[in-house]
């Protein structure tokens, strides 16, 4: 049961960055909380990162620490967290997938979900694992090795991994389990075929997109402030190439 210390003493760290999935991020993290967990958001830059509910803003959360502060050796077990934007920044750093390649040589416990595999693929550690993700990127996972299931959750030896927020719960059962050290089933061989793709995209996520408010003057100005000074930065840089 959560709640009753099963990770008291465990260090986890959350590797997320601007635009993670909020209750990918929040619902495991107060779970781990309940359960007696020291947990520490670890990111790319100091402050606090914006979640969101699809493609919505949602609330931020406050870093704890950055890729160049934090130490692998410091934690007892990994989680990443999906969404579109944040594993998409985080597999493009170089400094993330050798957070995340640490974490694996050293044996140590992983759970993801979502659109967080991509980080683990990105760090080249997908290769013979058994596992699952948001459907959509199934064929990059098996492009990179994987195994694939269309399962709410994969175990594989030390790694965890499920489809998404509609897992939520056996996702974060399964993850306290393993970062409890409790037995979990493996899953089949890595050598069995991969699960077929799906035949259309999530009817809810598609009707979700339709009723999704226009945006604000606000949004909009802030958007175009921000390729406004992006242009301004590269024009500079040209200048004084």
């Amino acid at each position: 049961m959560l709640g009753n210390n099963t990770l008291k003493g465990r260090r986890i760290a959350v590797l997320a960055a601007d635009g993670f999935e909020k209750v990918e991020l929040t619902i495991p993290v107060d779970a781990m909380r309940l359960a007696g967990a020291s947990v520490d958001i670890v990111s790319l830059r100091h402050g606090r990162i914006r979640g969101v509910n699809l493609h919505e803003p949602a609330s931020r959360v406050r870093v704890d620490k950055t890729l160049t502060e934090a130490n692998p050796a410091d934690y007892d077990g990994l989680l990443v967290p999906g969404g579109f934007i944040n594993p998409d920044l985080l597999r493009q750093s170089a400094e993330a997938r050798q957070f995340v390649r640490s974490f694996d040589d050293a044996g140590k416990p992983i759970a993801t979900l979502c659109h967080g595999p991509w980080v683990l693929a990105s760090a080249g550690l997908t290769a013979g694992r058994t596992m699952t993700s948001w459907p959509g990127i199934r064929d990059d996972l098996v492009n990179a090795g994987a195994t694939w299931r269309d399962q709410e959750v994969v175990h594989d030896n030390n790694w965890v991994s499920s489809r998404g927020p509609q897992d939520m719960v056996p996702f974060v059962k399964a993850m306290t389990k393993l970062f409890a050290g409790e037995p979990l089933p493996d899953e089949a061989s890595p050598s069995a075929q991969s699960d077929p793709q799906r035949r259309e995209p999530p009817e809810v996520v598609v009707g979700a997109m339709k009723w999704l408010p226009r945006p604000s003057i606000r949004a909009a100005v802030g958007l175009l402030a921000a390729m406004g000074t992006g242009l301004w930065a590269i024009r500079r840089r040209r200048a004084f190439a």
